[in-house]
């Protein structure tokens, strides 16, 4: 297998740039400090200037198919910049993880996916790992009947991707939305806002059967994880840049604060974590692009280490912006907020180091 180049190409900073300015533009803080309050109106537009007017829906999804044709590396460069504006949208949810689900299938719901007609989501708990068992639900003819907690994406979903079990195993079942109870939960990140999801006979579409569903599930969710890193070191990259920018600028004492030598260390310490989560992020996306032997061994270490370094990075950014940073008007809690909330997501790092010390052959 040929060395993978973790170097942004010219294509994926044409990418950012766009992403960029489309957030500078229509992801205002102010409205996303608003989620808080149950204001929700910046996501259906936000969502819908990305998903169809950039195309990123279909980002992953082959151009003969209805999509972009692009690889992870593109996805996960979306996702940084996703992070670093805290925007709201379902593109982890619907473009990566159920759209990698759907590829796995002759669905014709993949190309509305694609197109951003519609939305997607896998229905499991945020929390739930590439090792962990799969909820399934009830299936009688083709009724769904059951209910999952902690749905990420699902208040945006316009159809539910469902696990159901048969007689000789797991299969996926495509719900729409409207047939289901989607409640809305409070959530630590309201930004990414869970809801609990029940069925009670809802009829349902099958799109896996048995034969490939767990795998394909296990497949999504892996993806999943190995692009998560990308949103945490987003997170991370604001933290690190906003507090440097706040302490060239502050003064105490009649100094700027960035002066002081026990800050310098803090932020160096944070500046060299930030680019080991660079380092472990991009190769993440590399390797799942590649579709590597190595992609088990790259998504554990980049979330082992990027999940808890972007809650580092938040409680760092808090704590040096002093009371502003405490302020409900500072977007800092965002971050932070985010931050914790992806480091239980798809897994927790504990249970991605077991992963991998099972994954390289080291002995608990």
């Amino acid at each position: 297998m040929s060395e993978l180049d973790l170097l942004y190409t010219e294509i994926e900073d044409d990418l950012r740039a766009s992403v960029r300015s489309l957030l500078a533009a229509r992801c205002d803080p102010a409205a996303v400090v608003a989620m808080y309050d149950g204001d929700r109106s910046l996501v259906d537009d936000l969502w819908s200037s990305l998903a169809a007017d950039l195309g990123l829906a279909g980002l992953l999804v082959p151009e003969e198919r209805g999509g972009q044709g692009a690889s992870a590396r593109e996805a996960a460069v979306v996702l940084e910049e996703l992070g670093l504006s805290m925007a709201p949208v379902p593109f982890l949810t619907s473009s990566v993880i159920a759209t990698t689900l759907l590829l796995h299938t002759r669905s014709g719901l993949l190309g509305a996916v694609a197109a951003g007609e519609r939305t997607a989501a896998l229905a499991v708990p945020w929390s739930t790992a590439v090792s962990d068992a799969l909820p399934a639900l009830r299936l009688s003819g083709e009724l769904v009947t059951g209910s999952v907690t902690s749905v990420a994406g699902a208040l945006e979903a316009d159809v539910l991707l469902v696990p159901v079990a048969t007689p000789t195993g797991v299969a996926v079942y495509a719900v729409e939305a409207a047939a289901a109870s989607v409640a809305p939960v409070v959530s630590l990140d309201m930004t990414r806002q869970l809801a609990d999801v029940s069925f009670d006979s809802a009829p349902g579409t099958l799109v896996l059967a048995e034969a490939e569903a767990e795998a394909a599930i296990r497949d999504a969710i892996g993806a999943g994880a190995s692009l998560l890193a990308s949103e945490q070191l987003g997170v991370a990259r604001w933290c690190l840049d906003t507090t440097v920018a706040y302490l060239k600028e502050r003064r105490q004492f009649g100094r700027v604060l960035g002066g002081f030598q026990a800050l310098k260390h803090r932020l160096a310490d944070l500046y060299t974590g930030v680019e080991s989560a660079a380092a472990a992020a991009r190769y993440a996306a590399a390797a799942l692009a590649e579709d590597g032997f190595d992609v088990p061994v790259a998504a554990a270490v980049a979330q082992a280490y990027c999940s808890d370094l972007a809650v580092a990075a938040a409680e760092e950014a808090v704590q040096l912006h002093a009371g502003i940073g405490m302020t409900w008007e500072h977007p800092a809690h965002l971050y932070l907020k985010r931050a914790k909330s992806d480091q239980i997501a798809l897994g927790t790092p504990g249970g991605h180091r077991v992963r991998l010390a099972a994954l390289v052959d080291l002995p608990r």
